[in-house]
């Protein structure tokens, strides 16, 4: 997960103005105050710094959390920078936010950490930055049944993946009717944990149902890029209210 200094200031800038955002948490029940972001580049540094906002202790972390310095001083007290291995034991959830070639070598070196951690799985599979075999079992097994092959043990939440980091920037906290998340997972919990995430960075959860189901939402199906409501979502996945 490497980063260069370059991607760290740039998106610092573009951070500042998201920082003042006002999210006002949603809590159904006690949330995750602690959650460590495994890829802080473009969707892990936009809604890490929502996170912050919303109250969230929040460490970044990156094989070289020395690059990621700008971001976590931008963001005051609450951010820190870490790696990979410390992001699984400080967070009591993990937000998963790298390349999906990744994911099969991330679950060998960190399987006993994933064992029963909470996962917020981001990530998508495109065959030119990927691999077109990867991105070829993604399409015929579906991107939540692939997450869980390569990452055993964890208890998964497909989310924060369905559009372009830019169009969750835009839409963060608007005012009601706020723009819907698609959410899938088998774990109660997960889910749970998911769906409060979701709300306390400024939008509504749906849940579309089990890992299976994230096939809906995944890049290439109807259900990705979609900037819609909470009705709007349901009516276009199939899901009843």
């Amino acid at each position: 997960m490497p980063f260069d200094s370059f991607r760290i200031f740039s998106r610092v800038a573009a951070l500042a103005a998201l920082a003042v955002v006002a999210v006002t948490p949603v809590m159904a029940e006690p949330s995750p105050k602690k959650i460590g972001i495994i890829g802080a580049g473009k969707i892990g540094s936009t809604f890490g710094t929502l996170w912050v906002k919303a109250g969230y202790d929040v460490l970044f972390a990156s094989r070289h959390p020395e690059e990621l310095k700008p971001l976590v001083e931008q963001l005051g007290p609450k951010a820190h920078a870490g790696t990979p291995a410390e992001a699984l034991a400080y967070g009591d959830a993990v937000f998963l936010a790298v390349p999906y070639k990744a994911y099969p070598e991330f679950g060998k070196e960190n399987a006993a950490a994933l064992k029963g951690k909470i996962v917020i799985d981001a990530g998508n599979a495109t065959a030119a930055r990927d691999g077109a075999e990867l991105r070829d079992e993604v399409d015929k097994n579906g991107i939540g049944v692939t997450s869980q092959k390569y990452l055993p043990g964890a208890r998964i939440a497909r989310a924060f993946n369905a559009v372009n980091f830019k169009v969750f920037e835009k839409n963060a906290g608007r005012p009601e009717p706020r723009m819907a998340i698609p959410i899938a997972g088998d774990d109660p919990k997960a889910i749970e944990t998911a769906r409060t995430l979701v709300s306390d960075a400024g939008f509504d959860p749906v849940v579309v149902g089990e890992l299976e189901a994230a096939k809906k939402f995944q890049m290439g199906q109807p259900g990705f890029g979609l900037e819609l409501t909470t009705p709007e979502l349901r009516e276009k996945l199939g899901v009843k209210p």
